[in-house]
């Protein structure tokens, strides 16, 4: 689904950023506007931006500055200066140090508007390479999507969170693709889905007869991954035996395969992600404080299937369409809203599921409502696991209590039998703001 693209005007003039702003909203643009090069870095820190258009005179950092810190935050985000004609000769060397293009003032419309078509088709160009299997178009996603591009220009280890089936693998392939090692291996391996003494093999390696059945030597997925990036899925999964061994690894940057004596150095850039709650593993002991903070450099969670209701239409044609079935050309509009009406506890790896059941069973070219219902009456026994489905009842249990206590957190927190301190913890942990429960601040 196409997506309106981002644009940050930044100028220290007020009534000139009123003016650029409604000229490009009338074009159907998303315009935000900053009145200095330090609020510009702020705001592409923490939103995403296709599109930079600055002022090259402006107290502080100026435009020229601007666009090379905006290069070590994110290569590749265009970047058009305003200039004054006294600055020609600066904008026209700026240009030369890859800003996209400036314009001289007073601006003229055609020529600002063409010089924006052309940085814009180079960023989708950009933005399609590494993102092209994410479906969305959900502010929460593409906000977090503008973030994982973001880092993925650096080596940051990141965290990835959300439910089971929300494709955290994918994003990890995406921020790969979008990396300066896109060209060398991406490489993933679940950390749940072996024994320790295997897991620890797969990881590190093992020499010819370091344990029966080692009867050749293996190399080890970190250095099947040298120079590119290891994904660690279900890392919250990993033996608290082999996370001491994982860190030294990373803090080393060197493995040393089972059963061997000499460490290899190594060069990987590492992703993982989990849907347990590390911080409370932690608390349990049930994860090495010292990894988290190693693995965690920069958390992104991606929210569920049912918080982005709205992409189910594009999810479900970019499912058809990959099937390549010419029979069937859709959803009735009533199969449709019932897709999204649903709860999804499985994600959108149940919707895969259930898009699937329906593409089996048809027999006409639209799929009618009683298919869609026999899929999801079938998976009416499909069970989260055992962490997601304590985490929503804690969340309908906190939401629930706030809105009976009025948002009064000590009141809450009595009724619940613990310290106002540990609640607060709670209501922090899934991002529940006591004041939105204020009598005040309804309706």
């Amino acid at each position: 689904m196409k997506r309106t693209p981002q644009i940050l005007l930044v100028d220290d003039d007020v009534s000139l950023l009123r003016l650029l702003s409604m000229r490009l909203e009338t074009e159907s643009y998303q315009v935000d506007c900053v009145d200095s090069g330090e609020s510009a870095l702020q705001w592409i820190a923490k939103k995403r931006v296709d599109l930079v258009i600055t002022d090259l005179r402006m107290e502080g950092i100026d435009g020229l500055e601007l666009f090379g810190k905006i290069q070590q935050l994110q290569p590749g985000l265009q970047v058009i200066i305003m200039t004054a004609h006294g600055s020609i000769p600066e904008a026209v060397a700026a240009t030369q140090q890859g800003v996209f293009s400036f314009i001289t003032k007073p601006i003229n419309r055609d020529e600002f508007l063409s010089s924006i078509r052309e940085a814009l088709q180079q960023t989708s160009q950009v933005d399609e390479a590494w993102r092209s299997e994410i479906v969305t178009n959900n502010e929460a996603m593409e906000t977090l999507l503008g973030q994982a591009h973001q880092v993925a220009q650096s080596d940051v280890s990141v965290l990835i969170t959300g439910p089971s089936g929300t494709g955290k693998e994918l994003l990890a392939r995406a921020i790969h693709k979008a990396s300066p090692r896109n060209n060398k291996p991406f490489v993933a391996i679940n950390c749940g889905a072996l024994p320790e003494h295997l897991l620890e093999s797969e990881l590190f390696g093992h020499v010819k007869g370091a344990f029966t059945g080692a009867i050749s030597e293996h190399t080890g997925l970190f250095l099947a991954a040298d120079g590119g990036t290891l994904f660690l899925d279900e890392i919250g999964d990993m033996p608290t035996t082999l996370q001491v061994k994982l860190l030294r690894a990373l803090q080393d940057r060197e493995v040393r395969p089972v059963g061997s004596v000499r460490s290899i150095p190594v060069d990987v850039r590492i992703l993982s992600a989990t849907h347990f709650n590390l911080e409370e593993a932690m608390q349990h002991q049930r994860f090495r404080e010292d990894l988290y903070y190693r693995l965690k450099v920069v958390k992104l969670k991606i929210p569920s299937l049912a918080e982005r209701a709205e992409d189910i239409p594009a999810l479900v044609r970019y499912l058809l369409d990959r099937k390549k079935n010419s029979k069937i050309k859709g959803y009735s509009p009533e199969s449709m809203q019932m897709l999204i009406a649903a709860p999804w506890p499985g994600n959108i790896r149940q919707l895969i599921n259930v898009v699937e059941q329906t593409l089996a069973l048809a027999t006409t070219p639209i799929i009618p409502v009683s298919l869609v219902a026999q899929a999801l009456e079938r998976q009416s026994d499909y069970l989260p696991s055992f962490s997601d489905a304590r985490s929503e009842f804690e969340r309908n249990y906190l939401n629930k209590l706030m809105t009976m206590t009025e948002g009064h957190v000590a009141n809450a927190a009595k009724i619940a039998q613990r310290n106002r301190t540990d609640f607060y913890k709670l209501l922090s942990k899934y991002g529940i703001e006591a004041t939105q429960f204020k009598p005040n601040n309804k309706g």
